[in-house]
């Protein structure tokens, strides 16, 4: 059973809304915080609405085989994070149900929408070069950016083992960048197909360094 709303990328369910290519989450129209492996989680979940997705199958497609975890515990946590930020319960499960042994399997009910107009991104084609903004959703004042693809790949991994420490020691070490949310930013490169971007940070105690950063979490500067 192949899931409505892939052609868009953008997939609904219930008060929830899933933008699968800027890998987002929203509750009543209010972006929430969701780590990248839960994301991918559920975005493999959607692929196959009503079927069983395998243990197997999500070992191999969130963590390859160079990629070396703890499987077990990162797919629990995985799991643990997505029905947390879903207000799910496992007993009594709305969204995501577990198959002891096997697997888990969305139940919810989808629905399509036509892809949303680019309210706040520059233009790929034209972004490269000007300055944009960084732009974070929610409460938070600030974003958690990585200068490079290795902290990057790094962060995904401590991120996916639930490892708060090691996500304090790359922020301590200044991999990963605390930027303010409103800090002016030249757009370097654009990354496709995932729209990471690189940018050069413009303003404030992290002055003349580059980071990676999501194209969605730029607004333009009038």
């Amino acid at each position: 059973m192949s899931s409505p709303g892939r052609s868009s990328g953008i997939v609904r369910f219930d008060i929830f809304e899933v933008d699968l290519r800027a890998g987002e989450l929203h509750k009543a129209g209010r972006k929430i915080k969701l780590q990248i492996q839960p994301f991918h989680a559920l975005a493999l979940l959607l692929e196959r609405p009503g079927e069983v997705v395998t243990r197997a199958e999500f070992e191999k497609r969130l963590w390859p085989g160079d990629t070396f975890v703890d499987f077990d515990h990162s797919l629990n946590t995985a799991i643990k994070k997505l029905r947390q930020a879903l207000g799910d319960n496992k007993k009594k499960p709305r969204f995501v149900e577990t198959l002891p042994r096997r697997g888990y399997r969305f139940i919810g009910n989808l629905e399509c929408t036509a892809p949303p107009l680019p309210a706040k991104t520059p233009a790929p084609s034209s972004a490269v070069g000007q300055l944009a903004k960084l732009c974070t959703d929610g409460e938070i004042s600030f974003a958690l950016v990585s200068v490079d693809e290795e902290a990057a790949a790094e962060r995904e991994k401590l991120e996916a083992a639930g490892d708060d420490v090691g996500l304090s020691l790359l922020i301590a070490s200044q991999k990963i960048l605390m930027v303010p949310d409103g800090t002016q930013v030249r757009i370097l490169k654009i990354q496709q197909p995932d729209s990471r971007c690189q940018v050069r940070i413009l303003e404030g105690e992290h002055y003349g360094k580059t980071a990676l950063v999501l194209l969605t979490d730029l607004a333009e500067i009038p």
